[in-house]
């Protein structure tokens, strides 16, 4: 009796595993479908023992494929983590096009469209390398592997010479996304274990094998090594973080409202601001008002107003003049951060109806609420009537209105002269220096892109008691790492935004950061080897016969067998009349020409 039920048991998991190849048919159909247009059984055809899964023009389109993988995610990664400049992307192409639409959204869409699809093809790929098929990928496809990759090379080259600076913002998101960027790919690695296994095994000849396991091995290990060479400000011991920088309203709130407006620097007072940066230029009679571009082309509607001088330079205006412009109407119209939506009807109104405003204005509006104050100042072109005193009207309209140390002054012409006339003001410099450069020019205060960030820099100046402001910092994540660097302030977009943060996004010890990279590097160890080792277990087969005789039919390549060998084996496997199993093959007589029921001879070995 126990040998009987032995053998019972063992024919079940033989005919579980013939029926399975029935069972994937619809599966294997529709991924053939999809990647090669395959639909049809008879149109398919399995990997022999041994053979390589492809020809040599599909060994090079899926080659192809693996690289336009690669390409497009380098490029979707960079063009999503530029987010923080996609209003001034936006805005240099209005100003070299002259019109405005929303390019920099287009392109992200275009990109991950393009990346989704490239991804599919390549799971698609590695499902019918998992399931033993021959790889022929349909030319429509191979056309648009080779589209997306020439837009990603195309455009990833266009715009590092336009934004160079891009690159070293994608380094920067690095020490944020770089530990699970490292588990996503050391789980990806763990995936492919499966074709790869497979395929090692089937190979015959030691060469392929070697040079396939010695790949994917060199790969593996250098992903485990990966994070020996990351640094990330955010990875710090308990009780280290500093304060939140304080947020400085780059140009006001510009999401809420238009920028460069009384009501725009209102809302980033409402919002949580402790600072406000803007742009003064002088008038053709001499009033310092707020204007950031050398024309009043984008944020006004000079074009109606005056048709003949959109192009003229802002200075060359009156004040009078710039009066009579709309500075609300073009937020409404263009939209430039997609926020209008959420502004309330109220809102919507007020912002119709903003005015250029003057500097006395905005520094009415700092003034009254205690805020710092930051500001460029552009020279008057030549020929207007002070282009040599434009300091000193700046300065005396300053000295009229606001305590001097609100102001953050940023001018570098005439600094020490600046200084000897009011001491009180912070003197801020716009370019790193040495400390004894700092200290010779009374630099307090420095204002440098987010792109120079550096955790040793700023410690280095706040021991000199100098401090550090970033601009422009508008997205959680980048805002997240000048706060682990310790950052005093960062000029910003979305006020409202970052000041809702409670804590950076990333942040966590040492040991924790070590846990998690040795329990992702053994974690995915252990999974990988009991792949290999499954894959070696499954492809020499259970003795299910005779030790003598060994077959491959447990393994995902084997074919069906005629149906007289399937009842050979049947008649093989069963003992007695009383134990005989049914196999699926329900045409299997027919193919034989035996009866189904025979009794097996007695002299079968178990």
């Amino acid at each position: 009796m126990p040998v009987t039920r032995l053998k019972l048991g063992k024919l079940k998991v033989v005919r579980r595993q013939l029926l399975q190849r029935y069972e994937h048919q619809p599966f294997v159909s529709c991924l053939a479908g999809l990647y090669g247009c395959q639909w049809r059984r008879y149109q398919r055809a399995r990997a022999q023992p041994g053979e390589c899964c492809c020809s040599k023009v599909e060994c090079v389109s899926f080659g192809l494929l693996i690289l336009t993988f690669f390409l497009s995610f380098l490029f979707l990664y960079f063009w999503s983590e530029a987010q923080n400049d996609y209003n001034d992307f936006d805005w240099f192409n209005f100003g070299t096009l002259g019109f405005w639409f929303p390019w920099s959204l287009v392109l992200l869409v275009v990109a991950a469209a393009l990346f989704t699809y490239i991804a599919l093809l390549l799971v698609l790929a590695v499902c019918l390398l998992s399931e033993g098929q021959r790889l022929y990928l349909h030319w429509s496809h191979k056309s648009g592997i080779v589209v997306t990759l020439v837009f990603s090379v195309t455009a990833t080259a266009i715009l590092s010479d336009l934004w160079s600076k891009e690159w070293k913002t994608l380094l920067l998101s690095l020490q944020v996304t770089a530990p699970f960027l490292h588990v996503a790919a050391v789980l990806l690695m763990a995936i492919l274990s499966w074709p790869i296994a497979l395929h090692f095994f089937r190979m015959n000849k030691k060469v392929r094998q070697v040079a396939v396991l010695g790949l994917y091995l060199s790969i593996l290990f250098s992903l485990y090594l990966v994070p020996l060479g990351m640094y990330s400000p955010c990875i710090k011991e308990a009780g280290m973080l500093g304060p939140a920088p304080a947020l400085i309203g780059h140009r006001g709130a510009p999401m809420l409202a238009p920028e460069n407006t009384v009501m725009s620097f209102k809302k980033a007072v409402d919002a949580g601001g402790e600072g406000l940066e803007t742009d003064v230029t002088i008038s053709y009679d001499g009033v310092p008002f707020l204007m950031h571009d050398s024309t009043l082309r984008r944020t006004t509607n000079v074009a109606e107003v005056f048709p003949n001088r959109t192009h003229h330079d802002a200075s060359m205006f009156t004040w009078a003049e710039l009066q009579q412009l709309n500075a609300g109407n073009w937020f409404l119209s263009r939209d430039p951060f997609g926020s209008v939506s959420s502004l309330s009807e109220a809102d919507r109104l007020h912002a119709q109806n903003q005015s250029v405003p003057s500097l006395a204005q905005f520094l009415e509006v700092a003034s009254h609420s205690g805020k710092l104050v930051l500001f460029d100042l552009r020279r008057p072109p030549y020929g207007h009537p002070y282009s040599q005193v434009y300091i000193n009207l700046t300065l005396q309209v300053v000295q009229a209105i606001i305590n001097s140390s609100q102001v953050l002054w940023l001018p570098p012409e005439d600094r020490q002269l600046v200084q000897t006339m009011d001491p009180e003001l912070q003197q801020t410099s716009g370019q790193m220096a040495s400390i004894q450069e700092l200290a010779n020019g009374h630099i307090t205060r420095l204002n440098l892109h987010y792109s120079t960030m550096s955790e040793q820099q700023i410690s280095k100046y706040r021991s000199e008691n100098i401090s550090t402001n970033l601009y422009v910092i508008s997205q959680p994540w980048l805002y997240s790492l000048a706060w682990c660097a310790g950052a005093q302030s960062v000029t910003t977009n979305s006020v409202h935004i970052l000041s809702s943060l409670g804590k950076p996004l990333f942040l966590m010890t040492p040991e924790e950061y070590n846990l998690m990279w040795l329990l992702t590097d053994a974690v995915s160890a252990f999974l990988i080897t009991a792949v290999f080792i499954f894959h070696w277990w499954r492809e020499r087969g259970l003795t299910f016969w005779s030790s003598s005789r060994q077959t491959h039919e447990n393994g995902p390549y084997s074919k069906f067998r005629t149906g007289s060998e399937l009842l050979n084996l049947q008649r093989r496997w069963t003992g007695s009349r009383d134990h005989r199993i049914s196999f699926p093959c329900s045409h299997l007589s027919k193919i034989s020409g035996q009866r189904r029921h025979s009794a097996p001879p007695k002299d079968t070995p178990l």
